[in-house]
């Protein structure tokens, strides 16, 4: 395999390697710098190193969570694709490579269907979210997908139906 072909493999791994080295040196240095301002003796400058505090600590907590959440599709994706149960990319697209809205939003009542008549199948949700993305809806995909890992974990694994 040639280093074009690995780039292309593993682009999406890059980039979120990328951002989040990047957002790991953003915390750290905005950890050192309330850490620097906590240790100023002027008291505004102690609590606005107080404060600053709390954004290295949200965003670690964020990237943590999101780093999990991509893992966790990752291998639901895996363990659909092993089963055959991957929804098929064969919808038309622009010459920018788009999927085409409509024909996404004419196979989505299928995808819909799906979870109303099994609403517990972790399965379901996966492939109604990978539906709300190729229809452009980012939010509803998200939720979605986040009630498949939500289920995912609470059936476990188990084989397919």
């Amino acid at each position: 395999m040639n280093a074009v072909d690995l780039y292309r493999r593993h682009k999406v791994k890059l980039g979120v390697l990328l951002v989040t080295a990047l957002l790991v040196f953003w915390l750290a240095v905005a950890f050192q710098r309330s850490f620097l301002l906590l240790g100023d003796p002027e008291p505004v400058a102690k609590a606005i190193g107080a404060g600053y505090l709390l954004l290295p600590c949200i965003g670690a907590w964020a990237l943590i969570r999101e780093l999990l959440f991509g893992a966790q599709t990752q291998r639901m994706a895996r363990q659909l694709d092993r089963e055959g149960g991957l929804p098929v990319d064969d919808l038309p697209r622009t010459p920018a490579g788009r999927i085409v809205r409509s024909a996404a939003d004419e196979a989505f009542p299928a995808y819909q269907a799906e979870v109303e008549s099994d609403p517990e199948n972790w399965r379901s949700w996966f492939r109604l979210s990978c539906a709300y993305d190729a229809a452009g809806d980012r939010k509803r995909a998200r939720r979605a997908m986040r009630e498949a890992a939500k289920l995912h974990r609470q059936h476990g694994a188990a084989t397919a139906p």
